[in-house]
């Protein structure tokens, strides 16, 4: 029986750019790859048989792809569409159980404070979208879109009427501006606060060491040993550190802090040395600012907006402090709370560089922006609610 002649291949310049780019990219796929190299092999005009050696197939192989190409080019390399199974779900259930997910539970009347992948299929069938659906395929649906309603972040609504002001006025002492001027070279910049009850927990059981293919172990149960507060004066562009621990925060203990920095060099001789605090009870409000004032003239109080602390640099450093220093809690006693706190603040001191604040006064405008869209949206859909 006569053996078929192989096709003979022609490809063009641009379709043998491609066909080259294709079998020797290390991003091709593997199935491309060899697709393209039988193509590259037929055009030089070898044998089915020879190429198919060459590349590692069997000849049936070479012969599917060599015919393909000279009947459609470059387009014949790709998968012919498959029909498999048909689906069991039409693309309106889909997007109704996406609908579903992106309304609160308590909107629909269901007992729940959040929607899980189950918790959505049973509801789906509830509501007769479909006579059965698995969590599997809520998940899968969800998982196109980035859909994570079992996931939930809090948040706080502007209600200071003076945010924007007040959050300038932080954001320029960042930028090393006041009132419009630039701050001079004997001009300081204080972040501080408290960070309150750091607990002595000791544990009942040794802290194990973490080991090959085991993490480190904190014994669960603990004994403890009190509390104390520890309150910081941040450097906000020297990345220095002046900290000191107290049983409980007030006026006195915040002042003490003042105290302590406002005495020593460069701040007892600069020309002002501005404090940026939240309005906690200890330097809240007016009269903290005047008693400030009076104790130290160079001294200048600025409070952060009610419920902003976020623009508090120092809260930082307390993250810093939190993760490092602070968790898992493991002490004897607050003693060794309070001198693991001055040891970290002076090897933190010894190599810290101030903190890269990217939050500016355009990105302030651009966030009450959409705040005010957000207020405006809501109270539209209020108004509609009570019209019908």
């Amino acid at each position: 029986m006569p053996v078929a002649t192989a096709r003979p291949i022609s490809p063009t310049d641009t379709e043998l750019h491609r066909l080259k780019k294709a079998a020797r990219g290390h991003k091709t796929e593997h199935r491309l790859r060899v697709r393209a190299q039988i193509v590259l092999h037929a055009a030089r005009g070898l044998p089915n048989a020879r190429i198919a050696e060459r590349v590692g197939v069997h000849v049936d192989t070479v012969r599917t792809w060599r015919s393909r190409f000279a009947e459609q080019g470059m387009p014949g390399l790709a998968d012919r569409k498959r029909t498999g199974r048909p689906p069991t779900f039409t693309s309106l259930q889909a997007t109704q159980v996406k609908a579903l997910a992106c309304q609160l539970p308590a909107e629909t009347g269901a007992p729940l404070s959040r929607w899980t992948t189950p918790e959505l299929a049973r509801e789906a069938v509830k509501r007769g979208i479909a006579p059965s659906l698995s969590a599997s395929t809520v998940r899968r649906w969800l998982a196109r879109d980035a859909l994570k309603p079992w996931q939930h972040r809090s948040w706080i609504f502007v209600t200071d009427p003076d945010f924007r002001p007040k959050a300038e006025r932080v954001l320029d002492l960042y930028a090393r501006t006041w009132n419009g001027e630039p701050l001079g070279a004997d001009e300081y910049v204080i972040s501080a606060d408290e960070k309150t009850s750091i607990q002595a927990r000791c544990r009942c059981h040794p802290t194990l060491a973490p080991g090959q293919a085991r993490a480190m172990r904190v014994n669960h149960t603990y004994g403890r040993g009190g509390a104390l507060s520890y309150l910081v004066a941040y450097d906000v562009h020297h990345a220095t550190v002046f900290g000191r621990t107290e049983p409980r925060t007030g006026i006195d203990p915040f002042m003490a802090l003042v105290t302590r920095v406002m005495n020593q060099e460069p701040y007892a001789s600069a020309k002002r040395v501005f404090w940026i605090v939240d309005n906690g009870s200890s330097h809240r409000g007016k009269k903290a600012a005047d008693r400030q004032t009076a104790a130290f003239p160079n001294a200048v109080l600025v409070h952060t907006p009610v419920h902003a602390s976020w623009l508090n640099q120092v809260e930082i450093y307390f993250s810093v402090v939190q993760r490092k220093v602070v968790s898992p809690n493991d002490f004897t006693d607050l003693t060794e709370v309070e001198d693991r706190l001055r040891a970290f603040e002076d090897r933190y001191n010894a190599t810290a560089q101030p903190f890269q604040w990217k939050f500016t006064t355009s990105d302030l405008d651009d966030l009450l922006a959409r705040l005010d869209r957000y207020t405006a949206d809501h109270q539209e859909e209020a108004s509609v609610a009570l019209a019908a």
